[in-house]
């Protein structure tokens, strides 16, 4: 059982930068394909941006320029980087592992973006 733990959610202003972080259990970190995802209110969950193991990344259309992913395998951790937020970023954001034996998720932590 791999254990996934999000946290840096809050409360930010539009314009504003967060960082969120992404903790994963398990001793080959650095095979699993981490992704992002986040499900605003009454939406379906979406892909935000995913990083696999060997560090490619691919983004949501509607983040690109502004979210960055990455990793560090040293810390079992990966990062999702939010700049120039948008109220539309609102959401709960989920971090995801998949690893050769399953999939898992974290719990999510809340992003809001407000005035």
């Amino acid at each position: 059982q791999v254990q996934v733990v999000e946290s840096g959610g809050g409360l930010m202003q539009p314009g504003g930068s967060r960082s969120l972080s992404c903790t994963s259990s398990g001793n080959m970190f650095r095979t699993y394909h981490m992704g992002w995802y986040r499900q605003a209110l009454g939406k379906q969950r979406e892909m935000v941006a995913a990083i696999s193991g060997d560090g490619h990344t691919n983004y949501a259309d509607s983040v690109k320029g502004r979210f960055t992913i990455s990793r560090d395998n040293a810390k079992n951790t990966a990062y999702l980087q939010m700049n120039n937020l948008k109220p539309e970023d609102t959401g709960v954001y989920y971090c995801n592992a998949r690893t050769p034996n399953g999939e898992y998720w974290g719990q999510g932590t809340q992003v809001t973006v407000s005035a």
